[in-house]
C-alpha cells in the first residue's frame, strides 16, 4: 500500500477529484495549506499599500492506494493539475504499512 500526497493549486481540485474518480480512487483527504517553492511568493496591493505574500495558498491531497495503482494515480493527478505555469505543485509517494477501517475493523487492502 502507498500514500500519495499531492500539493496542487486550489482551483484545480475539481479536475483532480474527477481524474482520481476515473482511475478508481474511492476516497481522498483534502487540506488547505500554505507554502512556496520556486515561486517565492508575490506582492499584492491592498488599499494602496503593497504587501509581500510569502506563502501561497495550496491544497494538499492525500490518497491511500494499492501499490499497483500508484502509477495510474500519479499520472491522473499530473494530467489534471498541470497548467504549465510555475507553482503547479508536487506529488510525493510514501510507503503505508498498515490501515484500519474504524467502522468495520477491516485492515490493510480491505480497508482502502
Amino acid at each position: 500500500m502507498k500514500l500519495v500526497m499531492a500539493i496542487i493549486k486550489p482551483f484545480k481540485l475539481d479536475e483532480v477529484r474527477d481524474a482520481l474518480t476515473g482511475v478508481g480512487v474511492h476516497g481522498l483527504t483534502v487540506t488547505e495549506v500554505k507554502g512556496y517553492g520556486r515561486q517565492k511568493g508575490h506582492t499584492e496591493i491592498y488599499r494602496g499599500t503593497e504587501y509581500a505574500i510569502s506563502f501561497l495558498p495550496k491544497l494538499k491531497i492525500e490518497v491511500a492506494v494499492a501499490a499497483d495503482q500508484v502509477d495510474k494515480v500519479t499520472e491522473a493527478i499530473t494530467a489534471a493539475a498541470k497548467t504549465g505555469q510555475i507553482g503547479d505543485g508536487k506529488i510525493f509517494v510514501f510507503g503505508l504499512e498498515h490501515a484500519v477501517r474504524i467502522r468495520t475493523g477491516e485492515t490493510d487492502q480491505a480497508a482502502l
